[in-house]
């Protein structure tokens, strides 16, 4: 599956359960680890894990295996990698902390092709 696809996934799968500030960026030119990264804020611990299960169940559904989990709910972060995308979801304070929005404020924006 291209990566344009399961970011479209990921963005489904996020707002079904009311992610705030989804940020979709395209990062194929500034690194080599991924082609995206999609970033995410839950308003608890609870809605992470929350986010998370429905990330990974929509993309297995969809046949995307799960690389690695890394990070905890309590901990007030996950990560999910998919290879070519890499989902970061995180509570307010935590995405304040680790400013990834900053860090890659060069990448492009991806926007759905609807």
């Amino acid at each position: 599956m291209e990566a344009k696809n399961k970011v479209d996934i990921i963005e489904d799968a996020l707002n079904d359960k009311k992610a705030s500030n989804i940020n979709m960026l395209d990062v194929s030119g500034k690194t080599t680890i991924c082609d995206f990264f999609v970033i995410a804020s839950g308003s608890s611990r609870n809605q992470i894990e929350a986010l998370s299960d429905n990330v990974q169940e929509k993309l297995y559904e969809a046949g995307v295996t799960l690389k690695n989990r890394e990070g905890r709910a309590d901990g007030g972060w996950i990560l999910l990698d998919y290879d070519d995308v890499i989902v970061h979801i995180f509570t307010e304070e935590m995405r304040e902390f680790y400013d990834l929005d900053h860090t890659w404020r060069d990448s492009v924006a991806y926007e759905r092709k609807n």
